[in-house]
């Protein structure tokens, strides 16, 4: 259970505002599971103020293309009600570079590829590595079977 403190409370207005965010964009990332708010006995949702950070790491991820799965599975091995530390934030980064970087590594090498193919559906000659890598159609005979793979 989450201890609420609400003498740091903020409204969803307000945390949008601050945090440079729609309110849908909140609305959104509570759905995902990837922020809390509490509702008042007005109804109204409160978000404490380390939620703030928590979305300023959020967008910084989905900024360098790292997909919202990816950061709320990390999130939540994180614990909950606590704000995002340094160390948390070294830790992060550090994963997400380590993604990025075979990101970047399998995006180069598609890029420098590109150039040999001419997108013609030669789909069973081996040297296609983009549609056909290691020539994996061939067992399939001639024709288009690149959904058999």
């Amino acid at each position: 259970m989450t201890l609420v403190d609400y003498s740091h409370a903020l409204t969803v207005g307000e945390v949008a505002r601050r945090a440079g965010v729609a309110v849908s964009t909140l609305h959104f990332y509570e759905t995902q599971g990837l922020i809390e708010s509490w509702r008042t006995s007005g109804n109204q949702r409160r978000y404490h103020r380390s939620v703030l950070r928590l979305i300023a790491v959020i967008r910084i991820a989905q900024r360098v293309g790292i997909p919202l799965a990816d950061i709320k599975a990390r999130l939540d091995a994180k614990p909950r009600g606590k704000p995002v530390s340094t160390a948390d934030w070294s830790e992060l980064s550090r994963d997400w570079q380590r993604d990025l970087d075979e990101r970047i590594t399998l995006l180069t090498r598609l890029r420098d590829q590109l150039a040999s193919c001419i997108g013609c559906g030669c789909l069973s000659i081996s040297d296609c590595p983009l549609r056909n890598p290691g020539d994996r159609a061939a067992e399939f005979g001639a024709g288009a079977r690149i959904a058999d793979l």
